[in-house]
């Protein structure tokens, strides 16, 4: 026992509650009596890893396993700097997104400081500044979308970085390109700008940005994009960040090197490179999103539907009495009490049996 371990244990930690993760599948299905379930909670790609990052994984040689990775992910930002037209310098590689979001924030506050975001987003910008010792500040959304104004009023000279989820998790509301680009104009350099597009491929309108291509024009703009979502590699872990090479250089500093596995960089590499993969994925979210839409309306539900791979839905009920319920019956949901939505459900869209189950334990449950 360490003596007065209270002690030793910053204010802001004492005040911080630790996440707590689901127990694996077979637990689940042990404690809930069901003997299939569908994984409708985590916004993972139902068709899994591309072919071609398939066939790495299999033929992978496991004496590798005992060999160091490349510590910053050499040729994959080779690849990534050629896609996107930049330096290779200009690109960072993390152990997913969670730890680029601590790469920047590290990067660039200092006690006192303050990051700015949305009250009802990715919840890691606001846990990471709060357990580093920072104050997240929190905008509420307007019509389910990130308001940009309010962004802009809460900024004082203790600001360091606004975080924008673009399409935004969990609602699927985006900033187009018009309206990100004035924001950008307004902040004016003062403060670091990281863009979130972890949802970046599923999106097919027009008017969706394309961060990465705004870096020249914004020197102080950091962009994620990550292979966790549409590229199906969430259990490898790996996304990454650009942005200009002076930003990129001081945030290369915070870095921690070897974070990222061999497997996860040459599956990434492969999956780069099918776009077929990509179309497929984009196809199934077109029927299943058209199919979702029908059935809720049917069942008088009211639902957030825009991009990205997921939905909310709204239940007259409790959202943790719901999961339960839901969970009897092989379904898994993501309960929204935690992004501030109390009552909502998040799914993530799935092959066509998954979203029949989910309708079919929807109308059992509001019975």
């Amino acid at each position: 026992m360490i003596a007065r371990l209270e002690e030793l244990v910053p204010s802001y930690i004492k005040s911080f509650d630790a996440y707590i993760p689901s127990k694996p599948d077979p637990e689940l299905q042990k404690l809930f009596g069901c003997d299939r379930l569908y994984r409708l909670n985590n916004n993972e790609n139902p068709l899994g890893p591309s072919p071609a990052a398939q066939e790495i994984l299999q033929r992978f040689s496991p004496p590798r396993a005992a060999v160091y990775p490349s510590g910053d992910s050499y040729y994959l930002r080779e690849r990534l700097a050629a896609t996107h037209g930049l330096h290779p310098d200009q690109i960072l590689v993390g152990n997913g997104a969670n730890e680029v979001i601590t790469f920047v924030i590290k990067a660039f506050c200092e006690a006192g400081d303050n990051i700015i975001t949305a009250d009802k987003t990715f919840a890691v910008y606001e846990w990471v500044a709060i357990f580093s010792g920072y104050e997240a500040r929190l905008t509420p959304l307007k019509d389910f979308a990130f308001d940009d104004q309010a962004m802009l009023e809460r900024i004082d000279s203790r600001t360091k970085i606004l975080f924008v989820c673009n399409p935004n998790n969990p609602t699927g509301t985006y900033w187009n390109r018009d309206k990100l680009c004035r924001f950008l104009d307004r902040v004016d350099g003062r403060q670091i700008v990281v863009v979130d597009e972890a949802y970046f491929e599923y999106v097919e309108k027009e008017d969706f940005p394309d961060g990465i291509s705004l870096i020249d024009r914004y020197p102080n703009l950091v962009v994620f994009r990550t292979f966790s979502k549409m590229y199906g590699l969430a259990g490898l872990r790996i996304g990454y960040l650009a942005g200009q090479l002076d930003v990129v250089n001081i945030i290369r500093r915070a870095c921690v090197v070897y974070s990222v596995n061999t497997l996860a960089q040459e599956a990434a590499l492969l999956a780069l490179e099918d776009k077929d993969h990509i179309n497929r994925t984009r196809r199934l979210m077109r029927e299943e999103k058209g199919y979702l839409r029908r059935e809720l309306t049917r069942l008088g539900l009211p639902f957030v539907m825009h991009e990205g791979n997921y939905v909310m839905i709204k239940l007259p009920m409790s959202d943790t009495l719901a999961y339960r319920r839901l969970m009897g019956r092989g379904v898994m949901v993501r309960t929204m009490t935690g992004f501030r939505f109390p009552n909502y459900i998040r799914i993530s869209i799935a092959r066509h049996e998954a979203m029949e189950a989910l309708v079919k334990g929807l109308e059992a449950i509001l019975l």
